[in-house]
């Protein structure tokens, strides 16, 4: 039962983030263009989704690594069916982590542009 409600809110939060563009929301393609940013937010230790992206990075693992061909050779719908489970739960995580990506990224105050300015001081000549 739980399988099924993952499953289901994970196909939500695609369905929603697809249209959420629609709505003033942030498109795929800031999200997408988000995800380096946050890759290294959060490996500076200023965000805080290192638990979620390390399950999204092991999900991609999965689905990519050779191993992942011997349930498909065997038994192939079943191979093709876990595939597909993990690639929804995958992209339902990352627009839902860029989502929320987006919104502590907005909420940081702005540093100012380049440093601080100094008075000109022109330079003494004998």
């Amino acid at each position: 039962m739980a399988a099924k409600l993952n499953r289901r809110a994970a196909l939500v939060a695609l369905w929603s983030a697809m249209r959420a563009q629609q709505r003033g929301g942030h498109s795929l393609g800031e999200r997408l263009a988000a995800l380096p940013r946050m890759l290294w937010h959060t490996l500076t230790g200023r965000y805080d989704g290192k638990w979620r992206l390390l399950l999204m990075g092991a999900a991609t693992a999965y689905v990519v690594s050779p191993i992942d061909l011997i349930p498909e050779a065997f038994l192939f719908l079943v191979g093709l069916i876990d595939d597909a489970v993990v690639l929804v739960w995958l992209a339902g995580a990352v627009l839902s982590e860029t989502e929320r990506f987006l919104e502590w990224e907005a909420s940081r105050p702005v540093p100012p542009a380049g440093p601080p300015r100094r008075a000109f001081v022109p330079l003494r000549t004998r």
